[in-house]
C-alpha cells in the first residue's frame, strides 16, 4: 500500500489530473495535523522510518479524504475549473494490500476517479467525459519491491538522511495525530534554489507505517497548494470491486504513456550494441533537420546541458538552464502538421482546453502559470517550443523570448 507510483503529462487537463496522482503517490490520505487524538512518543526520524518500514502492512485501507488543489487561480481554467481534479473535492480512497488503489472525488460539477492496478494508472474526469491512461514503467514496479537481500537498517537510513541534509532541510519525526491515529510528520524544504517550491510534508501511521497525508507548499505560503488528507480511516480487507472502476463506454480516451521515452532517456546512436547519447550543441545540431536554438544563457541562467531526445518517435532537443529546482527546461522539435476534419480544416481550439495567449516576439504562444511553476509553449518558423520550470511567469517568458 505504500508503493504507489506516478506519471507526468503534457496536456493541461492531463497535467491537472496527473497532479492528483502525483500527490497520491507521495503519501496517502491523512487528517489535519492539528486534529485531536492520540499522539505517539517522540522518536528520532531514522528510528521512526525504520519502524514504519518494518511494521506489518494492513490488509487494506479505506478512508474518507479531502483533496486540495490550489495550483491554479480560481476561474483561470475556462470550462475545466469545475473539475474536482482542478478545484479539489471530498471523496473516498481504497488501497488493497497488493498496492492497487482507487481514489474517488465528488463535487457538485461532477466526479473523478483515479485507479491503478499496479501497471496502469487510469484517470476519469466526468466533467469532460475523458479517460487518461498512463502505463507505469517497469523500473517503478521493481523499485517498489526491494529484494530480500536489500535489508533496510538504521545505519543505511541515517546515511541517506545525512546525504539528503546537504541539499534539503529535513525536520524530525514530529509526533502528530491524524484521523484518530497517532502519526509522525516530516517536513522537507530545499536549502538553496528550490524554484517556487517551498516545502513538502508527509505523515504516516506511527503503528502501521502506512503514509496518511501528503502536502506540497509554494514558496512563502503557509497553506498547502496540494494536499491529500483523510478525515476518517480504517484498516481491513479491501475487495476487488472497491479498487476497480469502468469508465462510461462513450468516454474519450487519451493514452499519455511516453512509450519511446520509457525505452531510453535520449535519442542517439548505437556503438558496440550500446546506446550512446548525443550531447553538446554541435552534436545535437548535426542530428536535427531544423535549426537549433541554444543560446549560452536564458533568463540570466547559464546553459548546463543539451541533449538529443526522442519522445514517441519524435526527435528533438532538450536543454537545461540553471541548476536545481529553479532550473528552466527547453524542449524544441518540428511542429506537427495541423490535423484536418472530414469537413476540412480543424477548428481552432476544438476538443481542447484553451490557455491564455501571450506574445513571444511576434509569435502567439500559450502560458500555464501555477503556484509551483510555469509552462510556455509557442511555435515559430515551423518549430515548436516548450519552456518549463519552477519559476514565475516573467522568467519563463523571458526565457522563451531568448530562444533565437
Amino acid at each position: 500500500m505504500r508503493r504507489l507510483r506516478h506519471a507526468s503529462t503534457r496536456r493541461l487537463t492531463a497535467i491537472v489530473a496527473a497532479t492528483a496522482a502525483l500527490v497520491l503517490t507521495a503519501g496517502i490520505a491523512q487528517a489535519t495535523l492539528t486534529g485531536s487524538g492520540p499522539v505517539p512518543a517522540p522518536k528520532a526520524l531514522a528510528n521512526a522510518i525504520l519502524d514504519a518500514f518494518n511494521a506489518p502492512e494492513p490488509d487494506g485501507v479505506t478512508a474518507r479524504i479531502h483533496f486540495t488543489n490550489k495550483l491554479l487561480a480560481s476561474g483561470s481554467l475556462p470550462g475545466g475549473a469545475a473539475s474536482p481534479l482542478a478545484a479539489g473535492a471530498d471523496g473516498r480512497l481504497w488501497i488493497a494490500k497488493d498496492g492497487r488503489f482507487r481514489l474517488e472525488l465528488q463535487s457538485d460539477a461532477g466526479d473523478a476517479q483515479i485507479v491503478s492496478d499496479g501497471k496502469v494508472v487510469t484517470v476519469y474526469d466526468s466533467t469532460s467525459n475523458t479517460v487518461y491512461r498512463v502505463t507505469l514503467p517497469e523500473e517503478a514496479s521493481k523499485a517498489a519491491k526491494p529484494e530480500d537481500h536489500e535489508k533496510l537498517t538504521l545505519d543505511k537510513i541515517q546515511k541517506t538522511l545525512d546525504r539528503l541534509a546537504k541539499y534539503w532541510t529535513v525536520s524530525g519525526a514530529d509526533p502528530t495525530s491524524t484521523a484518530g491515529q497517532p502519526t509522525y510528520t516530516v517536513r522537507i524544504s530545499p536549502k538553496d534554489d528550490g524554484g517556487l517550491l517551498g516545502a513538502a510534508e508527509v505523515a504516516w501511521d506511527a503503528v502501521r507505517g502506512a503514509p496518511l497525508r501528503a502536502a506540497v507548499y509554494a514558496q512563502g505560503q503557509s497553506d498547502p497548494v496540494l494536499e491529500l488528507k483523510a478525515d476518517e480511516i480504517s484498516y481491513g480487507v479491501v475487495s476487488d470491486a472497491d479498487v476497480s472502476a469502468t469508465p462510461p463506454a462513450g468516454a474519450k480516451v487519451t493514452d499519455l504513456s511516453p512509450k519511446a521515452a520509457e525505452q531510453h532517456s535520449g535519442a542517439g546512436k548505437h556503438k558496440n550494441g550500446k546506446h550512446v547519447e548525443v550531447t553538446g550543441v554541435d552534436a545535437v545540431q548535426r542530428s536535427l533537420d531544423f535549426k537549433l536554438a541554444a543560446p549560452d544563457e536564458l533568463a540570466g541562467l547559464p546553459r548546463k546541458e543539451i541533449r538529443l531526445v526522442d519522445i514517441d518517435g519524435e526527435k528533438g532537443a532538450l536543454s537545461i538552464y540553471g541548476e536545481g529546482m529553479g532550473a528552466i527546461a527547453v524542449f524544441q522539435h518540428k511542429a506537427e502538421k495541423a490535423e484536418k476534419t472530414a469537413a476540412g480544416e480543424k477548428k481552432k481550439g476544438e476538443g481542447e482546453l484553451r490557455l491564455p495567449e501571450i506574445n513571444i516576439d511576434g509569435a502567439t504562444g500559450s502560458e500555464l502559470a501555477t503556484a509551483l511553476g510555469t509552462v510556455v509553449t509557442f511555435e515559430r518558423g515551423g518549430i515548436s517550443y516548450v519552456v518549463a520550470g519552477s519559476v514565475p511567469p516573467v522568467a519563463a517568458e523571458n526565457a522563451a523570448r531568448g530562444l533565437k
